[in-house]
């Protein structure tokens, strides 16, 4: 029999990404921090950041792997360390930053191919943040949109496996926290 007073696991989270890809905006809101002077001081994540807070009853440990290349190579390098107890992994891609989609989807295809090899299948969601609704607004939104929906999220579904437990979700900070299941 359980003892009353004991108390759950907390939930890990991992939030990994490309440098700038708004990975701490994210945990911010996970927060519930409706501060928008908090996410217009945001310097980048230098190494890693571990923040655990309560919200809906539930313990969350989260772990902001900053996303400059030296640490995504030591993350990878070491993933073991980082992907112990870990229950969820978010993995952000900044949809605002075209150029830089092929980068984002080579560091998401590391990141599979040592879950495969590790037998981690921990749950997934891939955020394409900062799906801003500035963005509708904006000339060049329809072809964006359109790379988004057909090109981005087509070779996520590519290269994440069907063993793979996963979701895709379109976010932004500006609802702190909306979620646009794809």
């Amino acid at each position: 029999m359980k003892n009353s007073t004991t108390q759950k696991r907390p939930t890990k989270i991992l939030i990994m990404g490309l440098d700038n890809s708004g990975k701490t905006s994210i945990l911010m809101s996970l927060r519930e921090d409706t501060n928008l002077l908090s996410y217009f001081s945001l310097k980048p994540t230098k190494g890693l950041s571990i923040e655990e807070f309560k919200t809906n009853e539930q313990r969350l440990v989260c772990w902001d792997l900053g996303g400059q290349a030296q640490y995504r190579e030591g993350y990878l390098k070491d993933f073991e360390r980082y992907a112990k107890e870990t229950t969820k992994i978010i993995f952000v891609i900044d949809i605002q930053d075209v150029k830089r989609y092929d980068l984002a989807l080579q560091y998401l295809t590391n990141l599979i191919d040592i879950l495969k090899k590790s037998e981690h299948y921990i749950e997934l969601s891939i955020f394409l943040h900062k799906y801003d609704p500035n963005l509708r607004k904006l000339n060049g939104f329809q072809e964006l949109n359109q790379i988004i929906n057909k090109d981005l999220i087509t070779k996520i579904n590519t290269i994440i496996p069907s063993q793979f437990t996963y979701d895709i979700f379109k976010t932004t900070i500006y609802t702190v926290f909306e979620k646009i299941l794809v």
